[in-house]
C-alpha cells in the first residue's frame, strides 16, 4: 500500500453495536498536525508511556464530500499523540482531546479540580456557563496505564465538528493523579471503546451519535500523519472512510469481544522468522490512545535482539539457560508439549503456562485471572521464556549449542522494568521488517515505519 503521506491508517467496523440503531448521515473529521518540538523530546518519551461538546444551535450533518469548513482539525505531537478540539456546553466550551479506542468515557477538567497540578495548567469545564448542563453527581474514577482520574459525571450537549450529540454523560474531573497528564497536550479523552468497558456504564460520544442519526454508516476510522512537516496531522472520520488515503481494498476482522476493540492476530515474524508465540492465534486490540506497539516480553525481547536494543540484562533468564538449558532442549526434543517443560523442572506450578497451539487469550479476562503461573514467580517466567525461544530455534533446524547461544543473548535483550529499549537510528538500514498476520493476511512494518 503505497500513501501519499507515511501513515497509519485502521478502520473500525462496528458491526457488533448491534444495540444501536441505523441512521442515515455519514460525518468526517480533518486532523490537524502540530509541528515537531525537538525540545520537548523527554516530555513526549514520558507521555508515551501512557500505555491515555454542548453546544445551542441548528444540528448539522457532515458527509465525505464536505467542504473544510465541515473539518475538525487533530494535532500531531512526536507521533505519540493525535488530539483535536471538541466544545461541551451552551454556550461551547473548547477543549482538546485524545480520541481513544482504548477506553469507552469522555472526560475533561472540572472547575472544581482544586487539587491537582494538571487542572491548572488545562482547560476546566464550567457548568455554571452552560445553559444546557444537566446536573448528575454520581462519583467515579478511571485508571489508565500510567495515571488515574476522578470526579463526577455531568450532562451536556457534546460538539466535535460541526456536529452536536446531544444530552451526553461525560464525567468532569476534580482529580488527575499522574505527571502524565500534567505534560500532556490535551486537556481530556473521548473513548471510543464499547460500553461494556464504560466506566459507571456511561454511553461513549459514538453510540449517541448513532442512535441521534448523525452520521450514515456504523464506521469511523483513522488516519493519522506521521510527516513532521505536514499542516494536517491526520484525520477521523465518523460514519464512513476517506478513500483519499489509501489503496486497494480494506481488510475487515471481526471483533472476538466487545470492550476493547480487539481482534484475532496471528503468527508474528521478525525477518522472516517466526517468533513462535501467536501461531496458534493471540488476542490483541487496537488503541489508537498509545504510540506504542506493545507485546509479551518474550516476543519483544527477541525483536530487541534481531534490532540490537538495548535492554537490561535478567539475571534470573541466564540463570535459567545456564541450569536448565540442556534440560529444556532434552525435553523439547523427546517431544514434551512447550507448556509443560517448566513444570517438568519444578520451575512452574499452573496448567495455564503458554502453548504453541492455544495462545488466544481473551484481553479482558486477562484482568480477572488468578492462579497464573506466571504471576510471581520470576524463574517460572525465565524458563517458560526461555522455552518459546528455543522451540522456535529449535524449529528452524539449528544445533543444540546454537540454540543456548540464542537464548543467552537474548536475555540481555529483554526491556527494563519500564519497558524501555534503546536502539542505534544509523542501524536502521540494517534491521529486519516485523510482519503481523491479522485475518490471515501479512502486514509488513519496515524499520522506517515501525
Amino acid at each position: 500500500m503505497k500513501l501519499h503521506y507515511l501513515a497509519v491508517l485502521f478502520c473500525v467496523w462496528t458491526i457488533t453495536c448491534s444495540l444501536l440503531p441505523s441512521s442515515d448521515a455519514l460525518r468526517r473529521i480533518s486532523l490537524k498536525k502540530k509541528p515537531l518540538d525537538l525540545l520537548s523530546i523527554k516530555s513526549a518519551a514520558q507521555t508515551r508511556l501512557e500505555g491515555k461538546y454542548g453546544i445551542s444551535g441548528k444540528d448539522r450533518r457532515i458527509k465525505l464530500a464536505d467542504s473544510d469548513e465541515h473539518q475538525l482539525y487533530l494535532k500531531n505531537y512526536m507521533d505519540a499523540q493525535y488530539f483535536g478540539e471538541i466544545g461541551i456546553g451552551s454556550p461551547p466550551q473548547n477543549f482538546t482531546v485524545i480520541f481513544d479506542t482504548g477506553s469507552s468515557n469522555l472526560w475533561v477538567p472540572s472547575s472544581k479540580c482544586y487539587f491537582s497540578i494538571a487542572c491548572y495548567i488545562h482547560k476546566r469545564y464550567k457548568a455554571s456557563r452552560s445553559s444546557t448542563y444537566t446536573k448528575n453527581g454520581e462519583s467515579c474514577s478511571i485508571r489508565y496505564g500510567s495515571g488515574s482520574i476522578s470526579g463526577y459525571f455531568s450532562q451536556d450537549n457534546v460538539q466535535v465538528g460541526d456536529v452536536v450529540v446531544k444530552d451526553q454523560v461525560f464525567i468532569e474531573a476534580t482529580k488527575e493523579g499522574s505527571l502524565t497528564f500534567v505534560i500532556a497536550k490535551f486537556d481530556g479523552i473521548l473513548g471510543l471503546g464499547f460500553q461494556e468497558i464504560s466506566v459507571g456504564d456511561a454511553v461513549p460520544v459514538w453510540y449517541n451519535m448513532v442512535d441521534q442519526d448523525l452520521v450514515d454508516d456504523k464506521v469511523f476510522s483513522f488516519w493519522l500523519n506521521r510527516n513532521p512537516e505536514a499542516e494536517v496531522g491526520g484525520e477521523l472520520v465518523f460514519g464512513g472512510v476517506d478513500p483519499n488515503h489509501y489503496v486497494g481494498d480494506l481488510d475487515y476482522v471481526p471483533v472476538t469481544q466487545k470492550g476493547y476493540w480487539q481482534f484475532e492476530m496471528g503468527d508474528f515474524l521478525v525477518g522472516n522468522l517466526s517468533t513462535g508465540f501467536c501461531e496458534g492465534g493471540c488476542a490483541a486490540i487496537v488503541d489508537s490512545g498509545t504510540s506504542l506497539l506493545t507485546g509479551p516480553t518474550t516476543v519483544v525481547a527477541q525483536i530487541n535482539h534481531a534490532i540490537g536494543a538495548a535492554g537490561v540484562v535478567s539475571t534470573e533468564c541466564k540463570e535459567i539457560v545456564s541450569q536448565y538449558g540442556d534440560m529444556i532442549w532434552d525435553l523439547l526434543v523427546a517431544g514434551v508439549r512447550p507448556n509443560q517443560v517448566c513444570s517438568q523442572l519444578g520451575l512452574c506450578f499452573s496448567n495455564n503456562a503458554q502453548s504453541g497451539s492455544s495462545n488466544i487469550e481473551m484481553v479482558v479476562d486477562k484482568e480477572n485471572a488468578e492462579g497464573k503461573s506466571l504471576g510471581d514467580n520470576p524463574l517460572c517466567i525465565a524458563c517458560e521464556m526461555a522455552v518459546v525461544w528455543m522451540k522456535n530455534q529449535l524449529n528452524n533446524d539449528e544445533v543444540k549449542e546454537r540454540v543456548l547461544e540464542y537464548a543467552n543473548q537474548v536475555c540481555e535483550h529483554i526491556p527494563s522494568p519500564g519497558g524501555e529499549s534503546l536502539i542505534d537510528c544509523n542501524e536502521m538500514p540494517n534491521m529486519p521488517n516485523v510482519t503481523f498476520t491479522i485475518g490471515e493476511k501479512s502486514y509488513v512494518l519496515t524499520p522506517e515505519q515501525v
